[in-house]
């Protein structure tokens, strides 16, 4: 039996999703969980990665149920919740078709970028947002965002890993900029997005707010991507990944 969890979690205590040496990541900490109430090693298979510190409300992963479990879904859900640290959720476990992947069967993300622009940053709100108490032209930024939407090539926008990116092509189909009780709040809508790529749009952006830098740079890196590489990236606080789309 395949089953297909909808997770959310406080990225701040984690080191992301993805399994690593250390442990503390997201997957490790659902695998062990899963490991304690099967008492056999299961794998874990997200839709993606999310980095240290970003946050999930909609994080979407499967695994596969040993052959002999008589466990229905929901008794996977309130096993796991009742085993992970409340900084993990599982929100929802269904049962799925056995050829489902959480990763190459998605279609689409949702992310969401918080700021905090307030002049103190309330307490409940640290490693939540990215707090930024100074001036910003929303209509620059709003306007340097849309540069972003449509089909291109994001190399110059994703940090760089030691495997290249084989595809840096991606398709945003819309950027939101919203105001909020506390600030800002920016909403990216995509087919797939590189490493560290939501991060440095929303940089970028807000460097052409600040003045700092013009859009002029961002249609040049988007027209010509190997003729320079973004560097400012917005901390890991104020992202979450909001949905998975299928």
């Amino acid at each position: 039996m395949r089953l297909k969890l909808t997770i959310a979690y406080d990225g701040a205590p984690f080191s992301g999703w993805q399994s690593q040496a250390g442990g503390n990541t997201v997957q490790d900490l659902i695998e062990g969980a899963l490991l304690r109430i099967s008492g056999t090693k299961i794998t874990l298979h997200g839709s993606g990665r999310t980095d240290a510190g970003v946050h999930a409300l909609g994080q979407i992963a499967h695994f596969d149920a040993p052959a002999d479990s008589r466990m229905p879904a929901d008794a996977w859900l309130r096993a796991l919740n009742a085993t992970l640290p409340p900084a993990i959720r599982i929100l929802r476990s269904v049962r799925t078709r056995t050829n489902f992947h959480a990763r190459f069967a998605a279609r689409g993300k949702i992310y969401r970028y918080e700021m905090d622009t307030r002049p103190v940053l309330a307490p409940f709100r640290a490693g939540r947002a990215w707090h930024f108490p100074h001036a910003l032209d929303l209509d620059a930024l709003r306007d340097s965002l849309q540069l972003f939407v449509g089909t291109h090539d994001f190399r110059a926008f994703a940090a760089n890993r030691s495997t290249p990116v084989t595809d840096p092509v991606r398709t945003i189909d819309s950027i939101r900029l919203t105001t909020t009780s506390s600030g800002l709040a920016l909403t990216f809508h995509g087919n797939g997005f590189l490493y560290k790529m939501v991060r440095m749009l929303t940089g970028a952006g807000v460097r052409v707010a600040q003045g700092r830098d013009s859009a002029d740079r961002i249609r040049t890196l988007l027209a010509a991507p190997t003729s320079g590489h973004w560097t400012y990236v917005a901390p890991a606080d104020g992202l979450y990944l909001v949905r998975v789309l299928y």
